[in-house]
């Protein structure tokens, strides 16, 4: 990563970080992972080699730069999703500002449309940051998006952690998937979809 993405994404999460403050309702928080986090999702996806990448919940795109950032050595992109159009537009903006919107797909609108809608085997790679509650009528399309050996990884595992359990449990009694949970930041859940 070069100094002047990583200045940019340092203000990025401090703007985030400041606007958060004081701010009860949730959907006009950003709510971005932490830079722990955001690194890990970059690894992620640089040991996978992925080069098709779904984040679902865009914000201000400060994930979606580390992800972006990440598949471009590989000559991948990453579609991201939105519902609130204030926060994508701060996205595109912040696409713009980093040189990486040539990579990044983003789209505004509900997720569980936007991955009802998608064929067989789209994705290599999907970050969950959304409607934590949605996500176990979600699943049957995560799986079926999914390619065989490719990974989901779900934030605020620790932060919200009874609101991410049903989702939890409603993977662990999937077969041909494993998972590992870890202390990273708010808590993030690996899901790894076996090849057979």
């Amino acid at each position: 990563m070069d100094t002047g993405l990583r200045d940019l994404l340092r203000e990025i999460y401090e703007f985030g970080e400041a606007h958060d403050q004081g701010r009860s309702n949730k959907m006009e928080k950003m709510r971005n992972v932490t830079p722990e986090t955001g690194a890990l999702l970059a690894l992620l996806v640089g040991a996978t080699s992925a080069r098709r990448v779904l984040e679902v919940g865009t914000s201000n795109g400060y994930s979606t730069l580390w992800l972006a950032d990440a598949v471009r050595p590989l000559g991948g992109s990453v579609t991201t999703l939105e519902f609130l159009p204030a926060k994508a537009e701060l996205a595109r903006a912040n696409f713009g500002r980093a040189g990486l919107g040539d990579l990044i797909t983003l789209i505004e609108g509900d997720a569980g449309d936007h991955l009802r809608s998608q064929p067989i085997g789209s994705y290599e790679f999907i970050f969950l940051d959304s409607d934590r509650t949605e996500y176990p009528t979600w699943w049957p399309d995560l799986q079926r998006v999914l390619v065989p050996g490719g990974l989901i990884v779900v934030d605020n595992l620790l932060s919200h952690a009874a609101e991410i359990q049903p989702f939890i449990d409603r993977v662990a009694g999937t077969e041909g998937y494993q998972s590992l949970q870890l202390p990273v930041g708010l808590g993030v859940q690996l899901i790894f979809r076996e090849l057979t």
